[in-house]
């Protein structure tokens, strides 16, 4: 017997022996097989009756039944510490406590793989622990394969499986035993020393010798365990070694300790020495204690007992991948942590409470925290939705049905603390949430009407918070949960809130997201069968307010439609809500279609659980019971989900939130696509699409909305493309329907604020704070996209289209888009071009053309250049038309240069096919809309006026003359010069002349800048006057003299203007005869002074800030200048007196004049 004595740290609890059972002789306890008497843990039946017993194989005919021995032993070693059986009997035969101790081990592998393996996915682990698999396929899934056979699970049944168990051995409450890690290619063959503590069927505490630091059980300790599970047989069982000392005398003890320290000597003879000397000194602390620590002798009354977690390495792996931000797979292996904990709850094993504990804990501590509001900026979105997740994880255990209340206590103190953090995460991102209380949905209370920037912010721990003021004693919700047969056939009560339906099925009315945290926190703790209740009775709850709300607005409808303003009906939108409602309902509801009868009911003792009394009679019947002839778990998920995403809801605050809305919707949609469509669906379709677009401010397609009612693009593109085969017309009426975004509306409807009750706090003028608006345009612009290309062949529907596409959509390039959308669809290559298609993109194109005419477009080229090939592709008609009217579509620039240029050229008329006629009158417009283009712009449209002109004398004139009136005022000297080459270029010598002198007199070249772009244009004018003769040299060269004053350009000029004689090639090609000019007479003599002057002009502008590196090409340009002086008659004594100046003025700069006389004397 053992006694319970204070513990001193670190032991087991104490164990002594008072005295001797009557009838027993010394050495031997009651029914006792004598000292030191070891057994197989099979006991007195065989390893087949054993494994029966443990539900590992069945009981076949020849077996026995299992002894009513084992039995209750089995039942004891679950549920009571071994110290209470102690107390509660004197004497226990050695054979009862050899089978509590047996059946004190765990019997499920799921708990050991749960603590050696994050989920795979798989339900049941025993289907993953060998044997013949299906091979997966493809190089991902054997990458997927690969890292779960490396986890400690599946590596611990390779251990097993592979003979490396040995030297097994179970005491008490203890087990041991090594395990061989065979050699690999670079380490030597080791054994692992492993030893497990384990009491009321779970494992309280590992050691291995492999130094494994991870949160999960290593390999090792996993093939140990799996042992003692698997061959019980094979197991050697001893009783607590303090019975095993109380049957020895004295000798017996002595010789025992001295072999003890003999064998272990060099570890256990100081400690040994120690013990000793406390136990000989009377008044020692190990003197007052009664008994004597045993670490074999199984739990205390006052242990928890609760699953080995290493709760350091909890702590160290978070922190770990925390601070990883996000790198190396640090979110994934969070989110593993996460899954780990829901499969802890759904296992009600109280380590998962515990886990999320130590997981949150190191999440309030992430230094990121501080830092983020410090800089006001906003966390990532996957760590945000980690917090999302941390928050809902902690709703579910506080919802535990089975918690109790001091429990709940502490979860609410430590909730409190850490939701009182200035760091604390805010529920909807950066921005405090205006949304009521879970507890008191409805904002009637005291503080309804509170200003919301007095509230204080809800934190991702609110609700949570909120949550545990929620019990589970209502005694309707009881009867909905506990039973499949709960029904009230008599029951019309006609009020809002009434607890059965017309059919007598139960009803549960509360917060929407409230009640689906109910039917989250049921299938977390492992109540499928009463969650799946649960969810059924919310969901004949919304569709019977959904009925009812369509009966209301068809009452009010005329008035309501008559003043054009609608409400926001809903407090909060269920499709990216924080508890996610519509979600959890979905998945209760698919999981049903999923798993087995059994393995369904396989955790159906929820009722034993709360104390009540429940007739097994109904346990098993299925819950189809509160579904309409035809339906199933199946269309009801369906069905919640339309119900859910058609919701009107008002755009949340936040940019998270807005995200998390676009997500969730494209998420759950994602999830309904996986269903395949049968004819019972689409009516559950059907009727949802009639429902939603008739039962106005209650739903997101009513024929009037709120002005900034979550927009409904992605969900009705959903339904087009699921009703489309089935029924054309609803499936177009509600995509058309949706295609409204009425926040970018100037003219839309604001709301009513008259009923407080019917919208939680709604800001005005809220746009621009949609910050999804660019998401929701593209999502609008994929709706109309998929009803274009649907509507292919069909003219009556393409109009329509059209209409809607021109009023609702705002942004010029998801218009561009579209147009680009639908060109591609009518000109596909396996079929004749769709006309009526053509049209509409052309419609579409011309729409975008006069939304960007007058804003800066980066893509604007590109979409005048699709236009005129969209235009082409219609046909000639089109083309005459956009040039005609080309002042609302273009700019004169993109009219000359792209459209009149692209459609006169050959390419066009080859693929128009056209006859003569056809060419001219398309040529006539085009010279037309160039005239009216050079006209308004002159600098940036004269040449193309001019090319596109070319063939038609008036029209030539008239674009020359619009350039000679434009050239005195409005025109630059390289638009000029341009024009004038070109002019040259078509033969047109004496044109290009004159605009040459008329450019020269915008221009101006001062001294330094030699090597401007102009330089050339300026040495081409001077080329083409002196070409056409002296007359025109000379009155080209003052111009010259006037507009530039860089000397290396003049001498340039004069150089080349003395090489031949002026006029030497005449208009005709015709060669003159003449002299060459002088240079002592005009017009040279005033080109050569003027050059001469430039010359000093720039030595003295250079020698005022010239630097001794710049000396050497100083003196390069006075060599220069010497040639041009020489060219006149005195200009060797002109040259003279210049450099003398030099001297004498800069004669400061000694070294620079020491040069100038070495090289100019």
């Amino acid at each position: 017997m053992a006694e319970r004595g204070q513990l001193p740290p670190p032991a087991k609890r104490l164990c002594c022996r008072p005295g001797y059972g009557s009838g027993c002789r010394p050495g031997q306890r009651a029914g006792g097989a004598g000292p030191g008497s070891g057994a197989l843990c099979a006991g007195p039946s065989s390893a087949a009756a054993a494994a029966a017993a443990l539900g590992l194989l069945p009981l076949g005919k020849t077996q026995s039944p299992e002894s009513l021995l084992d039995i209750a032993a089995r039942k004891v070693a679950e549920k009571w510490p071994f110290q209470r059986v102690e107390e509660r009997f004197e004497r226990i035969p050695e054979p009862v406590q050899r089978r509590i101790v047996y059946w004190s081990f765990p019997r499920s592998e799921r708990e050991i793989c749960m603590y050696s393996s994050f989920n795979t996915g798989a339900e049941d682990p025993t289907a993953a622990t060998g044997g013949a698999a299906t091979a997966p396929g493809g190089a991902a899934d054997a990458a997927a394969a690969a890292d779960e056979n490396r986890l400690p699970f599946r590596r611990g049944i390779a251990l097993l499986d592979g003979g490396c168990v040995d030297n097994v051995l179970q005491v008490g409450f203890h087990l041991s035993g090594t395990v061989t890690e065979p050699a690999m290619q670079s380490e030597p063959e080791t054994v692992c020393n492993v030893a497990i503590s384990f009491d009321r069927c779970k494992i309280t505490s590992v050691t291995c010798s492999c130094g494994n630091k991870d949160i999960f059980y290593c390999a090792h300790v996993v093939a140990l365990s799996l042992y003692r599970i698997r061959k019980p047989d094979q197991v050697k069982l001893h009783l607590p070694i303090s019975e095993t000392l109380f049957q020895m005398n004295r000798d017996q003890l002595q010789k025992f300790v001295q072999y003890l320290i003999t064998v272990h000597h060099t570890e256990v003879l100081p400690t040994a020495q120690k013990l000793a000397d406390e136990i000989l000194s009377q008044n020692s602390e190990i003197n007052q204690v009664h008994g004597a620590p045993d670490p074999t002798a199984g739990a205390s009354i006052d242990d928890e007992n609760c699953w080995h977690l290493d709760e350091e390495q909890v702590q160290e792996q978070v922190k770990l991948f925390l601070s990883q931000g996000g790198y190396h797979g640090s979110g994934k292996q969070l989110n593993l942590l996460f899954a780990k904990v829901r499969e802890m709850l759904k296992m009600r094993d109280s380590n998962g409470a515990r886990m999320l504990t130590l997981i949150t804990e190191q999440f309030m501590a992430d230094p990121r925290l501080s830092l983020w509001r410090q800089q006001g900026t906003a966390m990532t979105d996957k760590y945000r939705q980690l917090w999302d997740e941390l928050g809902a994880l902690w709703m579910c255990i506080v919802l535990n049905p089975h918690c109790k209340l001091e429990q709940k206590a502490s979860w609410l103190k430590q909730l409190k603390k850490w939701n009182s953090v200035d760091v604390c995460p805010w529920e909807d991102g950066n921005h405090g949430n205006e949304l009521p209380n879970l507890t008191n949905a409805l904002p009637q209370g005291a503080n309804a009407n509170q200003d919301s920037s007095n509230r204080p912010h809800r934190t991702v721990f609110t609700r949570a918070i909120e949550a545990c003021d929620l019990h589970w004693q209502d005694s309707h919700l009881q009867h909905i949960i506990s039973s499949d047969l709960y029904t009230n056939y008599c029951y019309h009560d006609d009020t809002e809130n009434l607890l059965f339906d017309s059919h007598g099925w139960p009803l549960w009315h509360e917060h929407v997201p409230t009640a689906c945290a109910r039917v989250d926190a049921l299938r977390s703790h492992g109540y499928p069968r009463e969650a799946l209740r649960l969810a059924i009775a919310i969901v004949n709850t919304l569709r019977r307010q959904q009925q009812k709300q369509l009966e209301m607005f068809r009452a009010q409808k005329k008035e309501l439609l008559h003043r054009g303003v609608t409400s926001i009906t809903n407090l909060e939108g269920w499709v990216g809500h924080p508890l996610d409602p519509i979600g959890t309902l979905f998945s209760s509801l698919m999981e049903a279609c999923r798993v087995d009868d059994e393995s369904f009911h396989g955790f159906s003792d929820f009722m034993e659980n709360m104390g009540q009394c429940k007739s097994l009679e109904y346990q098993h019947l299925p819950a189809h019971k509160f579904l309409e002839e035809g339906e199933s778990y199946l269309t009801l998920a369906v069905e919640v989900a339309l119900i859910g995403l058609g919701q009107q809801r008002i755009m949340p605050d936040g940019l998270y939130a807005q995200e998390k809305v676009c997500r969730n919707e494209e998420q759950l949609i994602s999830k309904l696509q996986e269903i395949e469509l049968d004819d019972t669906l689409v009516k559950i379709f059907r009727k949802q699409a009639v429902f939603l677009l008739e039962a106005g401010p209650y739903s997101g397609l009513g024929e009037v909305i709120h002005r900034e009612s979550v927009p409904m693009h992605t969900f009705a593109k959903y339904l087009f493309t699921s009703l489309l085969p089935h029924d054309a017309e609803l499936a177009y009426k509600t995509a058309l329907r949706a295609m409204r975004l009425l926040v970018l509306e100037s003219t839309a409807p604001s709301g009513d604020m008259s009923r407080p009750h019917h919208i939680a706090s709604v800001v005005p003028n809220r746009y621009p704070r949609w910050f999804t608006l660019s998401h929701i345009e593209s999502q609008q612009c994929e709706l109309a996209s998929t009803m274009l290309t649907a509507a292919k062949g069909d003219v009556r529907r393409l109009e329509t289209v059209l209409e809607s596409i021109q009023k609702n959509i705002h942004s010029s390039s998801h218009i561009f888009k579209l147009a680009q959308d639908a060109f591609k669809i009518a000109t596909l290559m396996d079929s004749l071009p769709d006309i009526t298609l053509l049209k509409v993109s052309l419609e579409l194109g011309l729409q975008v053309m006069r939304m960007t005419l007058s804003t800066l477009n980066w893509r604007r080229r590109e979409m005048v250049r699709w236009l005129v090939t969209c235009a082409t592709e219609v046909g000639v008609y089109a083309l005459d038309s956009i040039m005609q009217n080309w002042f609302t579509l273009f700019t004169p620039t993109e009219a000359t240069s792209i459209v009149a240029t692209t459609v006169m050229s050959n390419s066009t008329i080859v693929r128009l096919h056209l006859d003569c006629h056809q060419q001219e009158k398309l040529a006539g417009s085009a010279r037309t809309l160039a005239l009216q283009c050079a006209m308004k712009d002159p600098q940036n449209c004269a040449l193309s006026a001019l090319t596109l002109c070319e063939k038609d004398h008036i029209a030539f004139e008239t674009a020359y003359q619009i350039v000679l009136d434009a050239a005195t005022t409005g025109m630059s000297y390289s638009q000029l010069f341009t024009i004038a080459r070109y002019m040259e270029h078509r033969g047109y010598p004496m044109r290009a002349y004159k605009l040459a002198t008329l450019a020269m007199t915008h221009l101006n070249l001062s001294y330094n800048q030699d090597t401007h772009p102009a330089i050339n244009d300026v040495l081409w004018a001077c080329a083409l006057s002196h070409s056409l003769g002296k007359n025109e040299l000379a009155a080209i060269i003052p111009l010259v003299v006037k507009s530039v004053k860089c000397a290396t350009v003049l001498s340039d000029i004069l150089r080349r203007c003395t090489l031949t004689t002026p006029g030497m090639v005449g208009l005709h090609g015709r060669r003159n005869s003449g002299k060459l000019m002088s240079l002592d007479k005009a017009p040279l003599r005033q080109l050569l002074d003027a050059t001469i002057g430039a010359y000093i002009n720039t030595t003295h502008s250079r020698l005022t800030h010239i630097s001794p590196r710049h000396y050497s090409e100083f003196i390069e340009f006075l060599s220069k200048a010497r040639e041009t002086f020489l060219m006149a008659h005195d200009g060797h004594i002109q040259f003279t007196q210049f450099i003398d100046n030099l001297k004498q003025i800069y004669k400061g700069k000694k070294k620079l004049m020491m040069l100038v006389r070495e090289r100019f004397g």
